[in-house]
């Protein structure tokens, strides 16, 4: 974890990026690229949250009909800082300070990508849409620069509003 409370917003928020990049470029799968970047910051998360993503990625299953990966580990880092645990759940309480920060992350996804299905997310960075289950649709995927400029960038971005927005909801 990096001393977060004593380093200038903007270089949290810098590190953010880069390291939420960089996981994505070395070791891909968005949702745990994001996990990992809110580990290494903030402390959060343990070894079950992190498998917890590994399914999320592209959409789902590789599948692109779903959410961003990197948009639902933003969502769940959110959870782990500001969500509610079984027994608010039971009673039904605690969860609106992780609905607002997550709407906020979700507006802004939307302001940067238009949406946040993934096939339409890789329309607006790449022209196209891939079926990354497909070999030679994963092998264009990674051509187009995949895992070297453009879902690095996405995941890079959600992991600077996600730190953004925790940091924001920790002063209140």
């Amino acid at each position: 974890m990096i001393d977060y409370k004593n380093m200038p917003r903007e270089e949290v928020l810098q590190k953010a990026y880069e390291t939420a990049f960089g996981y994505e470029r070395d070791y891909g799968n968005c949702p745990q690229s994001m996990l990992a970047t809110m580990h290494d910051l903030f402390g959060i998360g343990d070894e079950d949250a992190f498998k917890s993503g590994t399914g999320m990625a592209g959409g789902g299953a590789l599948a692109g009909q779903g959410t961003c990966g990197a948009l639902v580990g933003g969502f769940m880092a959110i959870g782990l800082v500001f969500g509610r645990g079984p027994d608010d759940y039971k009673s039904r309480k605690g969860a609106g300070r992780a609905y607002r920060a997550a709407k906020e992350l979700h507006d802004r996804f939307i302001r940067e990508f238009g949406g946040v299905v993934c096939k339409d997310v890789q329309n607006k960075i790449f022209g196209r849409s891939f079926n990354m289950l497909d070999k030679e649709e994963y092998q264009l995927f990674e051509k187009m620069g995949g895992h070297t400029d453009k879902c690095t960038d996405v995941v890079g971005k959600v992991a600077m509003w996600t730190a953004d927005i925790i940091l924001d909801e920790l002063k209140k």
